[in-house]
């Protein structure tokens, strides 16, 4: 009875999403206030359905109910009840569901947070949202529904959760990134509705970037756990693979990067006003792409759904109406679109254009090697490969450039600027940081590549930068206290993001360069040396969980005569499916990891383990951290609360 509650709620949502979509546009087409004032009620219902859907297939994995496809395929009785909950995103129907469930959720605040907006502007934003929702609710019902039954003849026990599943990180990461995914579409349907009001000024950038920062945090933050994840579950030491699933997240990220410093510029001087724009279309047109890569089947990977075929259609099918749509319409207005600012070279708004430059050509180079194999292979041209050491060159590349703006482009202003008031902080902060970096890495390393050398150099003086300019802009009140209180929301956004960046370069440089591994035989009682740590196995214990059974080899890690830590490294095997899977033990640090994996059992009681040592990798996810909370920041200003003025209104009516 659940399930069919369930079901019917989310036909019920369905139906008011088709309202949502027609109601509040044809009422800001044909000026009828009533049917405008009709879409927050509607938005709120249909989030309420949803809700009320999701938490009815979240009862079916609780409760074991096996009669359901869904719980049957991707859930068991011997499940923590945690992992329950997470099951119902970890197959693809349930995770499609999460999907809606984040749609409807901005939505509806969406509905309730814009009181504000005239009601044609409110009405076409809400009415785009409704759009979208009826698209992705017609796939869950026609070809996703969670809520099929398997009777008369059911299981008595489930298939169990993707092992790869059970992880902590697995209970946020899809959460979040949903959140980041389908926030984009709240940017997204602000752009179409002042397309289709003709009103492409700042007003409309003003009210859409602390709803694009915020989906912006959430996916930063989705994609730094699903990195965290990666290392710390799958046993092989790394963080990023180039997968093509893992670009499928990265490349909305990078164009949604691009957006928000493109949205800073329009709202404040007028300018780039159809680049933002077009910037807010393919940001949420790359997350549908990421969606119809995961779930179309044409891939294979640890994180992908293979599916029917005739999913993948329906998502490429969606995708062409929303991208074609949003650029058809986007061609009709763009010659109506006139810049009202004027700046020289040397501005902050070149250097926030430049900046644009590379985030958009780092996400074609992303798309292309992500995209060219795939299509190779279709068209029946064989396989090809394009994996880490293109990506990692073409990176390297564009992080030169790109880093040193980065740092110059605090210092700006905004029109033009005079040479005279830029040198001493650029001469300053560079000394600074070749100084700083020469000094740290000849300090504690016997071998320095200039590549090394230039990468880290490139973070410090991101990190120096930023604080030369923190300290510039508050010295000017007299008092640094008084000056830094007196520093916008906006701004302290800017200095975490950049900061975040700067360790994020950092760690990935560092860990690259200086990351050690040995492959060992051991047995009990012996000793293998990995820089100034000793590692003594002191043998295998048998281990029991809720789900599973297995060894953990124990190794006590001592430093001289100190002993560090003892590590537990697993080899867990699953009760149903009789799945094995590798759990690393970590010792985490500040400045450096020491990871540990547990191999096969060898001959004569030997067992073969694979030992990191992996310096600075947790400053890439305080990185992460750092440049996520940037993105949350800003929904603490005030100027994003207040009612907009009169003038406001006018523009955009």
């Amino acid at each position: 009875m659940i399930p069919e509650l369930g079901y019917f709620s989310l036909t019920l949502a369905m139906v008011l999403s088709v309202l949502l979509c027609i109601f509040p546009l044809w009422g800001a087409h044909t000026g009828n206030l009533r049917l405008m004032r009709a879409a927050p009620s509607l938005a709120i219902g249909q989030f309420a359905f949803v809700a009320l859907s999701f938490a009815a297939l979240i009862y079916a994995s609780l409760t074991d109910d096996f009669t359901v496809s869904y719980v049957a395929y991707h859930s068991s009785s011997t499940l923590p009840w945690y992992y329950k909950i997470t099951s119902t995103w970890g197959g693809h129907e349930g995770a499609i569901l999460l999907w809606l469930l984040m749609q409807a959720g901005w939505t509806a605040l969406v509905a309730v947070r814009t009181k504000a907006l005239p009601w044609i502007l409110r009405a076409r934003v809400l009415g785009v949202l409704g759009f979208l929702g009826v698209g992705f609710m017609i796939y869950t019902l026609l070809l996703s529904s969670p809520f099929e039954r398997l009777l008369p003849y059911f299981p008595v026990e489930g298939r169990d959760l993707n092992p790869l599943l059970q992880d902590p990180g697995m209970i946020i990461h899809p959460p979040l990134l949903y959140m980041g995914y389908v926030g984009l579409s709240v940017a997204f349907a602000f752009a179409i509705a002042a397309l289709l009001t003709g009103k492409l000024d700042n007003t409309w950038a003003k009210w859409s970037r602390p709803w694009t920062m915020t989906a912006w945090g959430f996916l930063t933050l989705g994609i730094t756990i699903g990195s965290w994840w990666a290392y710390a579950e799958l046993g092989w030491g790394g963080w990023w693979f180039w997968d093509p699933v893992e670009n499928a997240s990265l490349m909305p990220w990078l164009v949604a990067t691009a957006l928000i410093h493109s949205l800073s510029v329009t709202e404040k001087r007028g300018v780039f006003k159809s680049w933002t724009v077009l910037l807010a279309i393919a940001a949420f047109s790359l997350s549908l792409l990421g969606t119809f890569i995961v779930r179309s089947g044409i891939i294979v990977s640890v994180h992908a759904f293979a599916t029917d075929p005739n999913r993948g259609l329906f998502i490429l099918g969606f995708l062409a109406v929303v991208v074609g749509g949003g650029l058809a319409l986007y061609g009709l207005r763009v010659s109506q679109v006139k810049s009202e600012g004027r700046y020289k070279f040397v501005s902050r708004e070149v250097a926030l254009w430049l900046n644009n430059i590379f985030l958009v050509v780092a996400t074609l180079i992303v798309l292309l090697g992500t995209l060219l194999p795939l299509v190779h292979k279709e068209m029946g041209l064989g396989s090809i490969s394009i994996g880490e050491p293109f990506f990692n060159k073409m990176f390297a590349i564009l992080l030169v450039p790109f880093a040193i703006l980065m740092g110059i482009g605090p210092f700006l202003r905004w029109k033009q600027n005079k040479w005279a008031f830029l040198q001493n902080k650029i001469v300053v902060g560079a000394l600074a940081s070749i100084v700083i970096t020469c000094a740290w890495l000849f300090s504690s390393y016997e071998v320095v590549t200039p590549l090394t050398l230039l990468a880290t150099t490139l973070g410090v003086w991101v990190f120096i930068a930023t604080f030369i300019d923190l300290y510039s802009k508050a010295a000017v009140h007299g008092s640094l206290k008084l000056g830094i209180k007196r520093l916008g929301l906006s701004y302290w956004a800017m200095v975490l993001g950049h900061v975040g960046l700067a360790f994020v370069i950092a760690g990935i440089t560092l860990t690259s360069a200086y990351s050690v591994e040995r492959d060992v035989s051991m047995k009990p009682g012996d000793v293998a040396q990995l820089n100034q740590y000793q590692y003594r196995f002191e043998g295998v214990k048998e281990i029991r969980g809720a789900n599973y059974g297995g060894h953990a080899g124990v190794v006590t890690v001592l430093k001289g005569n100190d002993t560090v830590t003892r590590l537990y490294a697993e080899k867990r095997r699953y009760d149903i499916g009789m799945q094995f899977m590798t759990e690393a033990a970590i010792d985490a640090g500040f400045t450096r990891d020491l990871y540990l994996a547990l191999g096969e059992q060898l001959s004569e009681g030997a067992w073969s383990l694979r030992i990191y040592h992996k310096p600075f990798v947790r400053w890439m996810w305080i990185g992460g951290i750092l440049i996520s909370l940037a993105g949350f920041v800003i929904l603490f200003d005030k100027r994003y609360r207040a009612a907009p003025r009169k003038d406001e209104i006018e523009r955009a009516l």
